[in-house]
């Protein structure tokens, strides 16, 4: 089943496999994404097309300025017929939540996302408004305008599982997608073809699968290099080192194994770790790769025998 919604993933989205692949880890492992890329590449269509393929209900917050944390999160409103507040739902009531283009609103706005993103939840005067499961983030933001933005501070990109960029397309793709458009693509002839209590029940059976106490040792070393490099700023958290495990674990289920390899660990790190790490001024002057770093990183560690 999950080799048919990759499938469907990569007709529409033709040599991006790999991001495909990652974007339906983080689905199944509980994780949110932040796709960082140019404009026009496919980002808000990658969105809807996961959502429909997996029958979710989606729903989109087209962050601006002046958006606020009520437009996320809903808000209660008095009903004069009945003499009672409604709650009105806002736009994170959804499974699957585009978030297109979050470093465009305010830090405050921004933060009303991260109840939901790590509890499943949002608090609106006091009580507690619980989330569809499966509940998945995908925000989505330009890395090349600065006016007018907002950085995400280092404690929301923590929340995000991975960064993603789709880039641009092979030539061929490309014409696909222009012949696709100009012959009425509509986003309604993209079919389901598995439901959400699907994805619940390969959520499950994605937590039965096995991390050896040597892999999580091997994650935990190499969180911890990246404490000790100078070139950054500062290490990746406790948290990433969480995150790595459970990406690991859901790349091995759709691998078709039951257990988890030292392949996995590696094949998910990057992803995983690239947005928590920041350069310092030196290496920035001298145009550091984090990516290459990481891999560099990675090569220190002795890997565990299977």
């Amino acid at each position: 089943m999950i080799n048919r919604v990759r499938q469907q993933l990569d007709t529409y989205f033709t040599g991006k496999e790999e991001v495909t692949r990652d974007i339906l880890i983080c689905l199944l492992s509980g994780g949110h994404v932040l796709l960082e890329d140019v404009p026009g590449v496919g980002k808000t269509t990658l969105a809807k097309v996961l959502s429909r393929t997996v029958g979710a209900d989606f729903g989109r917050i087209q962050f601006t300025p002046d958006t606020l944390p009520s437009d996320v999160t809903g808000l209660s409103i008095y009903n004069a017929r009945t003499g009672q507040f409604d709650f009105q739902q806002g736009a994170v009531m959804h499974n699957l939540v585009l978030a297109d283009e979050i470093n465009r609103t305010s830090p405050k706005t921004q933060a009303s996302l991260l109840e939901a993103m790590a509890e499943g939840q949002v608090t609106v005067e006091g009580k507690v408004h619980p989330l569809g499961d499966p509940f998945m983030v995908i925000a989505t933001q330009n890395p090349v305008e600065f006016v007018g933005t907002y950085p995400l501070p280092e404690a929301q990109l923590d929340r995000f599982m991975m960064r993603l960029s789709l880039g641009y397309p092979k030539s061929e793709a490309e014409v696909e997608m222009t012949r696709r458009n100009l012959e009425g693509f509509a986003m309604d002839s993209v079919e389901p073809v598995c439901t959400l209590s699907d994805i619940l029940r390969m959520k499950e059976e994605v937590a039965k699968v096995n991390v050896s106490d040597k892999l999580l040792l091997y994650i935990q070393q190499i969180c911890d290099l990246t404490r000790q490099e100078e070139s950054f700023v500062m290490g990746a958290s406790p948290r990433a080192g969480v995150f790595m495990a459970l990406a690991a674990r859901a790349l091995a289920y759709m691998e078709g194994r039951d257990f988890v390899k030292p392949d996995d660990v590696k094949a998910v790190c990057v992803n995983v770790l690239h947005h928590r790490l920041s350069l310092t001024s030196r290496e920035k002057i001298r145009k550091t790769d984090i990516d290459s770093l990481l891999r560099s990183l990675m090569l220190k560690v002795k890997v565990p025998m299977e």
